[in-house]
């Protein structure tokens, strides 16, 4: 049987601040969405703006970081893979289909936003793997590119 490919990369607007919460074994969930922007030309030839929303999840250390530094507003480029999920509400059958992200870079800089204070200048990444734990450390890259001199004392290692 030959195999599919699940990979999915966007970047857009958080439309809600993250939602951070804790499922009965303890680890932690982030839930969020982002728009994304699009424009096209109809059929008169006219440029037209669109904009598509899409549910994003992230896990453990992943998910912490993103309701750490992540609010509504802010910029971010997600990458990961599609999964849906069913249940029942209500005595109806729910299906949604969400992203389930693996990476997650922070693409604002220290703007004055609400949340941005909490963030260094420049771009940061934070990666996890799947919830299952195959993945022991997680990979945070900050790039500081002011000026400014960097203090010891805000390295968390």
């Amino acid at each position: 049987m030959a195999r599919s490919l699940n990979q999915v990369t966007l970047m857009g607007n958080l439309t809600r601040d993250p939602e951070l919460r804790q499922i009965p074994s303890g680890q932690s969930v982030c839930s969020f969405s982002l728009a994304l922007n699009r424009s096209y030309k109809d059929a008169s030839g006219e440029w037209q703006e669109a904009t598509d929303y899409v549910d994003v999840v992230a896990w453990a250390a992943l998910g912490e970081r993103v309701a750490q530094y992540l609010a509504k507003g802010r910029r971010c480029l997600v990458q990961g893979r599609l999964q849906s999920r069913s249940w029942e509400q209500d005595g109806q059958k729910r299906n949604k289909v969400e992203v389930l992200a693996n990476d997650v870079t922070f693409l604002d800089g220290n703007t004055g936003t609400e949340g941005a204070a909490k963030t260094s200048k420049g771009d940061q990444t934070a990666t996890t793997e799947e919830p299952s734990g195959k993945k022991d450390k997680e990979d945070v890259v900050i790039e500081d590119i002011s000026d400014e001199p960097i203090n010891l004392d805000d390295i968390p290692f």
